[in-house]
């Protein structure tokens, strides 16, 4: 093969920045194709995560609730709420269950706390539950552990625009609550949602941004109730239905008219 038959087979330079010009476009474009797809995936997780995550806390609160008022009968809630730096609002709800030693003085055998705080590092809030007493304690050990080895606030979640708590009584909400008795019920509030700005200048966080969860304290209470005596006839008529899932018209009579009485 002489000298020019190689030049011919050989790249000239335009043909190579051609080449190299064409492959960064084809990259480009990848990149840019990967690049929006990672955008929609982070988008449509954050949503879900958005949808999901308040119904996990909420469910934990309760059960912490609900465990603590089934389990132990000296059980006391005690919460409180606040305006944090951002106009955030936050709360704090504190589950406190006591024992009482030889001198019948009342000690703390075990303690839930979940409470928000400012996130340092980003605008909105950050949610701590704490788990602490007597129940936590490690019983080989001869000494006491110290404070901050027993009460531990563990991060559960970052970005919390809003945390607040609030007792039920009647047709009421109380935005406080240090009594010795529970309350009947609580109502747990929290969102993710941005604050947006309202007619006076301040910022808050939509309503329909809220989700809420209302949970019941006394779920052994006395629900008032009251026996009606019924006579049950069998049918014996043919014109009636043998099905044991429909009412004899006879037994249906009856109902119609206590239904009727406990109208007046």
């Amino acid at each position: 093969m002489n000298d020019s038959a190689k030049k011919n087979m050989a790249f000239t330079l335009a043909e190579t920045l051609a080449a190299l010009v064409i492959s960064v476009m084809i990259i480009v474009a990848v990149l840019g194709i990967y690049g929006s797809i990672k955008r929609s995936a982070a988008s449509i997780n954050k949503k879900i995560e958005r949808d999901t995550l308040p119904a996990e806390i909420l469910q934990r609160i309760a059960e912490d609730i609900d465990r603590m008022i089934i389990t132990v009968t000296d059980t006391k809630i005690i919460f409180n709420n606040k305006l944090a730096e951002g106009n955030y609002s936050s709360g704090q709800l504190i589950i406190e269950s006591a024992i009482y030693d030889t001198d019948k003085k009342p000690q703390t055998f075990e303690k839930i706390v979940w409470q928000s705080k400012n996130d340092p590092d980003a605008n909105g809030l950050i949610l701590y539950r704490a788990h602490s007493g007597y129940a936590m304690e490690d019983r080989i050990l001869d000494e006491t552990k110290e404070k901050f080895e027993r009460e531990l606030f563990i991060p559960i979640c970052s970005g919390l625009t809003h945390f607040s708590i609030a007792a039920i009584q009647g047709e009421t909400l109380a935005d406080k609550w240090d009594k010795e008795e529970l309350p009947v019920a609580l109502e747990i509030t929290l969102s993710f949602a941005e604050p947006v700005e309202i007619l006076s200048g301040q910022f808050e966080v939509p309503e329909e941004d809220k989700i809420r969860r209302t949970i019941a304290i006394d779920r052994t209470r006395q629900i008032p109730y009251m026996f009606v005596e019924q006579e049950f006839i069998l049918p014996t008529d043919e014109s009636e239905s043998n099905d044991v899932n429909s009412e004899p018209n006879s037994i249906k009579k009856e109902s119609d008219e206590i239904r009727n009485v406990s109208k007046e």
